[in-house]
């Protein structure tokens, strides 16, 4: 299996800054898919000290990414980005095997994963 995710250069600097300013230097990426919001599924990222066994893992720009089993093939080939504007900045997240999202980007359904949608 190709990288899970893909994280931009842009991505990748916020994150190690967010890494720097919370002291978690040395920590993992962890990338997932959990059940809930508007449209059914929603992403998870954060900082993780532990590897579990059935996680998949990818060094992209000096950071080890970690993507458990279950999520991964809903998020193969998902662009992580991070954008800049006026308004603010804030992570972008493009999943091509999304077929549906709410208005915020933040919760989705696949063909094959609808998980359960909850009031947003």
């Amino acid at each position: 299996m190709s990288e899970v995710v893909i994280i931009t250069d842009a991505a990748a600097l916020q994150i190690k800054d967010m890494m720097k300013q919370n002291e978690e230097e040395g920590a993992f990426l962890r990338v997932s898919v959990n059940g809930g919001g508007c449209t059914g599924l929603s992403y998870g990222m954060g900082f993780d000290h532990e590897k579990k066994d059935d996680d998949i893992e990818d060094v992209q720009h000096d950071l080890t990414i970690l993507v458990d089993k279950e999520s991964a093939p809903i998020l193969q080939g998902t662009k992580i980005d991070y954008k800049q504007s006026l308004m603010g900045g804030g992570f972008t997240i493009d999943n091509p095997n999304a077929i549906a999202s709410c208005g915020c980007g933040s919760s989705f359904r696949t063909a094959k994963v609808a998980g359960t949608p909850e009031n947003c």
